[in-house]
């Protein structure tokens, strides 16, 4: 397929894209998310040759701390689990995660003491804004159309086929259209009569001054659901659980971000000396099992990737591969087959709490 066009509401970059916290792993517990995550994995470590653009991609590693006997115990499964489809995962006691993060607060009276962590070393970051814009310019070398500022108003159809999309610069016909639009699925399919098994919630992060170099890993919990790193620039950035409840508001909220610092300074003392530089939030379609929906919908012609709750990012290569695949084909890469939006009719759910939605969300 020779003749694709990409329309974008505002600019490339300007959603999720450039609103997310840039962490990458695939240290998932089911194995359909496992394969699909680590698929995208494999994929970010020659992203940068494949584009011919420095996305910035560090494999610094991904480590989930446990704070309890019954953490440890879950982290060891997930281990055992990833380690079963051949996946890398490593799981560490007290003493070598300590020696891993100095500044991580190990005394056995902190607020939340650290116990051990399961570590991915393949894991680590990539620079948002630098993703959009090679994955822009190598479509562009490609002859695809890139619209922006042009904002979807409705779809063309016949009868139940859509034919192309209404918008505010004109209609566009087209042999297949595939919806990818992040926190605004359900709102975009709603325009061609589709409801979705989806909720659009807000996820909030924050990022300080720019320091010198303090923790070279990302650092995540199992129980608190908060996360950090250094960004290249040196910047801490960080984030924690959505706001749940529905919202479409790309804002920082001061009740969430407060839950997602204390815990952060909590685990790492020395982040409460750094300045706030700023806060904002990301809106992420919240799919009802926690995993994204990759497939047919009910219009012949129409096709959705979404739901991705806050997992998009770091999927961002094997998930636009397996889609391409389903757009140009119009059949499902075997990768992506089990994410089709027929496994809530059929009760094919794949759930992952603490990957997707947390229990309050549902």
């Amino acid at each position: 397929m020779r003749r694709v066009a990409v329309v974008e509401k505002g600019w490339i970059g300007g959603g999720n894209t450039g609103r997310n916290t840039t962490i990458v792993r695939s240290n998932y517990r089911q194995p359909q998310l496992q394969r699909l995550l680590d698929y995208s994995l494999k994929l970010w470590h020659g992203l940068s040759d494949d584009l011919n653009y420095n996305v910035m991609f560090s494999p610094r590693g991904a480590l989930f701390l446990g704070h309890s006997d019954a953490d440890m115990v879950r982290l060891a499964e997930r281990g055992d689990a990833l380690m079963a489809m051949g996946i890398d995962a490593e799981l560490m006691d007290r003493d070598a995660v300590a020696k891993l993060i100095p500044l991580l607060d190990m005394s056995r009276d902190a607020r939340w003491p650290i116990d051990g962590g399961l570590m991915q070393r393949r894991g680590g970051t990539a620079r948002h804004d630098a993703v959009a814009w090679g994955f822009a310019r190598a479509a562009d070398m490609l002859g695809v159309d890139i619209i922006e500022n042009c904002e979807v108003t409705g779809f063309l159809r016949e009868g139940d086929r859509v034919t192309g999309v209404r918008t505010s610069r004109g209609d566009i016909a087209g042999g297949r259209t595939g919806i990818c639009v992040a926190g605004n699925s359900g709102h975009v399919a709603g325009l061609a009569g589709i409801r979705l098994p989806i909720e659009s919630h807000t996820l909030q992060a924050w990022v300080t001054e720019p320091v010198k170099p303090m923790i070279d890993t990302v650092v995540m919990s199992q129980t608190l659901h908060c996360y950090f790193s250094q960004s290249d620039k040196g910047g801490m950035v960080g984030g924690g659980d959505p706001d749940f409840f529905p919202s479409y508001a790309q804002r920082g909220a001061p009740l969430r971000l407060e839950d997602s610092i204390a815990q952060s300074i909590a685990l790492a003392p020395a982040l409460s000396r750094l300045r706030m530089v700023r806060t904002w939030a990301g809106v992420t379609d919240m799919s009802f099992d926690g995993s994204p929906i990759i497939g047919e919908t009910p219009l012949d012609g129409l096709y959705l990737n979404g739901g991705w709750c806050y997992g998009g990012f770091k999927a961002t290569p094997g998930s636009g591969r397996l889609y391409a695949h389903l757009l140009a084909t119009g059949k499902s890469h075997p990768v992506a087959a089990p994410f089709d939006l027929a496994r809530f009719a059929e009760g094919r759910t794949i759930d992952e709490v603490g990957s997707g939605p947390m229990p309050q969300s549902r």
